[in-house]
């Protein structure tokens, strides 16, 4: 079936990271050590300490007075296509958590296994706490690597933008909670702190995108949207990837396993290999 370009850009347009679902109830502004999964599955009882960096309360006192000047998918300090050199890409999955959010798209990174193709995860703290296991083998994995998809999956904003109706942090104090949470879960689990970020829907401002990279990470958007939300159909992201360039960073989702992705991806990607492309985690990438 073919899909016109026109059609992928208007549901992409109207369903931009629906699966992607909203937020859940405010979270304690500092996570406790049994907010985090053990390497067995079961809720660890033993403290890890936090990864180093600013604190709460320096992150309000050098931007709780700072106005953004931009906002959107794509905002100054946002990664959106990968340093240039050579033919690479760089595949991106979120898996957002929450309420409709928690499922596997297994079908999508068996693909990836079979054809070796990297890719780099990010991962909510509630997908994590309702797929402990999973979350441990994808770890072990070094096709993969683990980046940070939010605590509390939410538009990453000083002022309290909304992005698909999903309210979002209404200040640097909440920039850094949002950040921080799953940060802090994420590197007691893998042992390290991750090195990128992306917000729940991608979105962005300027100001919060510092208090990011003050944390220690980067905050990564895209160029190329596969999968609509993960309400493309197979030949929709088919088609979607067909905007994939040299250096593109491709955003889909690995937590709808029912949605088109993994088809269209098996369909897409032999395509763009036998074309010459490398596809790369960032870390691969963008150095330190």
């Amino acid at each position: 079936m073919n899909v016109s370009r026109r059609t992928v850009l208007a549901v992409a347009a109207s369903g931009l990271l629906t699966g992607c679902s909203g937020p859940a109830k405010p979270a304690p502004a500092a996570p406790t050590a049994t907010d985090s999964p053990s390497s067995s599955g079961t809720r660890s009882s033993a403290p890890s300490a936090p990864p180093a960096g600013p604190t709460r309360a320096e992150i309000v006192a050098r931007y709780g007075r700072h106005a953004p000047t931009s906002w959107g998918l794509t905002v100054p300090g946002a990664l959106s296509r990968l340093p240039a050199g050579g033919k690479t890409a760089a595949l991106t999955f979120d898996a957002c958590g929450g309420k409709g959010g928690n499922a596997y798209d297994k079908a999508l990174i068996e693909f990836l296994r079979r054809r070796s193709v990297p890719a780099t995860l990010f991962i909510n703290s509630r997908w994590i706490d309702e797929n402990p296991s999973v979350f441990e083998e994808l770890a072990a994995d070094p096709l993969f690597e683990m980046g940070n998809h939010g605590t509390r999956h939410l538009p990453l904003s000083v002022s309290g933008r909304s992005a698909y109706r999903i309210p979002g942090t209404r200040n640097a104090g909440e920039v850094f909670d949002e950040v921080s949470g799953n940060r802090a879960k994420l590197t007691g689990l893998l042992g390290h702190p991750p090195r990128f970020f992306r917000s729940g829907t991608a979105y962005c401002d300027d100001v919060a995108a510092r208090i990011v990279t003050d944390l220690g990470e980067r905050f990564v958007s895209f160029d190329v949207n596969s999968d609509g939300g993960a309400t493309f159909t197979p030949a929709q992201v088919h088609q979607a990837m067909q905007d994939v360039r040299p250096g593109s960073v491709v955003i889909g989702h690995m937590n709808h396993p029912h949605g088109g992705t993994a088809r269209g991806m098996s369909g897409a990607v032999p395509q763009l290999l036998d074309q010459g492309y490398e596809f790369v985690r960032l870390s691969d990438a963008v150095k330190a």
